[in-house]
């Protein structure tokens, strides 16, 4: 499947501009989905790793994806990747994401209490909406992972959830046991609308 996408995209950047529409309304047909993104990151890699070593939180990161990924399958999202400490899904229903984030943090916060702080696993989650590329078993592109990404690596707390315009929207008007709080952020040039979750 990747290399069906690289072949279009070497085509479309040699086509005309007629063709290069045609090129890429296929690649949109042929990978297209509306879809939730959920970006999780883990925190504390550079302290950690120093105190610690790299096999010390190697064996977190390993944790996490033996963690996480069951609550994934769970919650009727698709694993992408993980890469690094990271875990990048994709959710057809937006409260399905938001309720899986949600169980993967407490599962962690639950885990914690019985491991020394050096041993706790420590999260941050963005997710956003949008119609995406989707490269099945290997990858996945567009505005929406490049927002998802910017709430959870760059501006999500440890333990915090944020969502984004397009996963709000989607959401039940009244979100039974959450509280939303509406931020205004800018990262990297862009600003945008997204919500804190926390529990109610």
């Amino acid at each position: 499947m990747m290399q069906n996408l690289y072949d279009l995209l070497d085509a479309y950047d040699s086509a005309a501009s007629d063709d290069a529409k045609a090129i890429e309304a296929q690649i949109w047909s042929t990978f297209g989905q509306d879809r939730a993104v959920l970006v999780l990151d883990m925190s504390g890699f550079s302290r950690l790793t120093r105190r610690f070593g790299i096999v010390h939180y190697l064996a977190l990161v390993r944790r996490m994806q033996k963690t996480s990924g069951p609550l994934v399958a769970q919650w009727r999202g698709q694993i992408v990747k993980f890469e690094a400490d990271n875990l990048y899904a994709t959710f057809a229903d937006a409260l399905d994401a938001v309720l899986c984030a949600r169980a993967i943090r407490d599962a962690f916060e639950t885990q914690n209490v019985a491991t020394p702080d050096e041993k706790d696993v420590h999260v941050s989650i963005g997710i956003a909406w949008g119609k995406i590329l989707v490269v099945a078993d290997h990858d996945y592109f567009g505005d929406a992972v490049n927002v998802a990404c910017k709430l959870g690596e760059d501006l999500s707390k440890p333990e915090e959830i944020l969502i984004d315009v397009g996963v709000r929207e989607r959401l039940p008007a009244q979100l039974p046991g959450f509280a939303l709080t509406e931020l205004d952020l800018t990262v990297s040039g862009l600003r945008l609308q997204a919500w804190g979750l926390r529990d109610a």
